[in-house]
């Protein structure tokens, strides 16, 4: 039997949107309703661990429309990339994403996914995840193709790059959950679901 129970997704990424649907899965998307970057100062002046960054952030992004949802199930996610111990944040235009691409090439970066499960005002079911990624090692021309040939919704991506598309151009390997790489650790939610 295919797993068809309905939920909300709190998040406003295309990219777990694309990958829920593509899996079949029964939801609807809508807009968190917190901060994320009050949240993310808070976290670094209370010097909470980097690692727990998007476990975090996954409960208060599915808190925050559960509060105004309290019968539904509601599911938030939140990725973050770390390199050399400090979090990457998304580029703000093209040229900062040619730098955090020159950063990342040739190294290895750890990507963490989390996601939290509320229901009535309550967190009832989380998990998180860690894959490494090491990206080839890139001339700029290649970064500038590479960049030229995604476009600008590469902004959208913490890494600057889109592992489901033009990533293997990029890519050298992936240990870990692929799926955990495109920002939702798929395989432990849909076996959270097929038992709910």
């Amino acid at each position: 039997m295919l797993i068809n129970r309905k939920f909300i997704l709190a998040s406003n990424s295309l990219s777990r949107y694309r990958l829920l649907k593509n899996a079949g899965l029964n939801f609807v998307k809508t807009k968190p309703l917190c901060n994320e970057e009050n949240i993310k100062k808070k976290l670094i002046i209370n010097k909470t661990k980097q690692t727990s960054f998007a476990k975090i952030l996954a409960k208060e992004k599915a808190l925050s429309v559960s509060q105004k949802k309290p019968k539904e199930l509601v599911v938030g996610s939140d990725t973050i990339i770390i390199f050399k111990n400090k979090i990457i944040n998304k580029a703000k235009n093209m040229n900062e994403a040619k730098k955090k691409l020159k950063k990342l090439s040739g190294n290895k970066h750890k990507i963490i996914s989390g996601i939290s499960v509320c229901y009535m005002k309550k967190q009832i079911w989380s998990k998180q995840q860690v894959s490494t990624v090491t990206m080839k090692k890139l001339t700029d021309k290649q970064i500038d193709d590479y960049l030229k040939r995604v476009g600008k919704e590469i902004l959208l991506s913490v890494g600057c790059f889109q592992a489901e598309k033009l990533g293997p151009q990029i890519i050298s390997s992936i240990k870990g959950d692929f799926f955990n790489v495109l920002g939702f650790p798929l395989f432990p939610f849909m076996i959270y679901l097929s038992r709910t």
